[in-house]
């Protein structure tokens, strides 16, 4: 059935593209090898760089963030290489899963899936390891399936008091461009990204953003590798050019996304999650709901993830809101799938649309015979309401 108006995206990626983007990208794609694209290309790679906050090169795959992740272990690792990788929701199981297929061993630290990586384990970990076998230590910065955001720094500063020479590999596929991330500041060796989150971009891109140690390690690395090889890539990039053919047109599309980012101004892009992200989490507190995360120091300001009262489906909650109120929320990912609910407020994003989310899963509560307290909604609206009124100029009168 035909419904009106327009589909509520409030999944926590792919995010809703801004009109601005989808026009860009309305373009006849050009010769990937002339003058028009090299120009294209080093702007981008200019603006990434601003985005990861890093001095470093930004590698653009035609790709998901999963290719970029094995892009990552293959260029820096070696088959029987061990690792380290933390258990913090079903995205680090992902990369669990890449690494022991490529013949990497990896020591799988375990987790509750409701708070991030510890970094007291970490040093504990790499302190033990006398013989430096460890030889990477990778960890999902906001965890999609679970909103939870580990602490990058913290675990940094226990790979420096170890004098662990691992690498640390940060997925930040669901936090770039959407709260603070610092790539070089953080001494992150390969950071991955993907187009369709933060930088509001279709699917389609993957990045890499990697630092002089990561590319040292790149020159011993023997795990194969021919596409996602990134000294070849880096060689074309000096000039504007990749070694196979491009997203063209999701070029355009991510060189306008950079600009609505820059226009913004990236404090303000932060600034507006952080508000919608409290104001989620006001909504979910009143209806008496449990956030997944247990930790405020690491709530997700892109998305919140939602446990189910006991007995009640998160499936088919969602589906009673798709199908009354056309709004699509994210599903409940492996060992959490039934129990909870994400809601994503990320990317092109603002307080109307944020209502709107929490005014179409308050309905759906009811609809479906979910026990919850009325004033959800209310709630975020107090919250957004206080955070403009204490950052806002004085209103300046109108005449009659």
């Amino acid at each position: 059935m035909t419904q009106p108006g327009w589909h509520f995206l409030q999944i926590p990626g792919p995010t809703n593209v801004p009109d601005r983007v989808l026009r860009a990208m309305a373009r006849p794609t050009i010769d990937h090898r002339g003058p028009e694209f090299a120009a294209l290309t080093l702007d981008l790679i200019g603006g990434l760089q601003r985005v990861f906050k890093t001095k470093e090169p930004v590698i653009i795959y035609p790709g998901s963030g999963s290719g970029a992740s094995e892009a990552a272990y293959v260029n820096t690792l070696s088959p029987g290489d061990r690792i380290v990788v933390f258990e913090t929701g079903h995205f680090a199981l992902q990369w669990k899963k890449i690494a022991e297929r490529l013949g990497i061993r990896v020591d799988y630290v375990p987790g509750s899936w409701r708070s991030g990586a510890s970094d007291v384990e970490l040093e504990s970990r790499l302190t033990a390891d006398k013989a430096h076998e460890i030889k990477a230590v990778v960890v999902v910065h906001n965890e999609t399936s679970t909103g939870v955001a580990s602490r990058i720094p913290d675990l940094r500063k226990a790979m420096d008091r170890a004098k662990h020479p691992a690498l640390l590999m940060v997925d930040a596929v669901s936090s770039l461009a959407s709260f603070d991330y610092r790539h070089d500041d953080w001494g992150v060796d390969v950071t991955v990204c993907g187009s369709q989150k933060g930088l509001m971009v279709p699917p389609g891109l993957g990045f890499c953003a990697v630092s002089k140690k990561a590319r040292a390690a790149a020159a011993t690395a023997k795990l194969p590798r021919h596409y996602f090889d990134w000294e070849e890539i880096l060689t074309q990039n000096d000039k504007g050019f990749f070694p196979y053919t491009p997203g063209t047109n999701l070029f355009y599309g991510l060189r306008e996304a950079l600009r609505m980012i820059e226009e913004e101004g990236l404090a303000n892009v932060f600034a507006r999650h952080a508000r919608h992200g409290e104001a989620t989490r006001a909504a979910v507190r009143a209806w008496g709901l449990e956030i997944v995360c247990e930790d405020p120091r690491e709530y997700s300001n892109s998305m919140t993830a939602v446990f189910m009262p006991e007995g009640h489906n998160a499936d088919e909650l969602r589906t009673v809101i798709l199908d009354n109120f056309n709004m699509s929320l994210g599903v409940g990912l492996s060992k959490f799938a039934g129990r909870v609910f994400r809601i994503g407020h990320l990317g092109s994003f603002n307080d109307l649309m944020l209502i709107g989310t929490l005014g179409g899963v308050e309905m759906g509560l009811r609809v479906a015979g979910v026990p919850h307290r009325e004033g959800g909604v209310m709630a975020a609206m107090q919250s957004l309401a206080t955070s403009v009124s204490s950052s806002s100029t004085p209103a300046v009168a109108h005449a009659r």
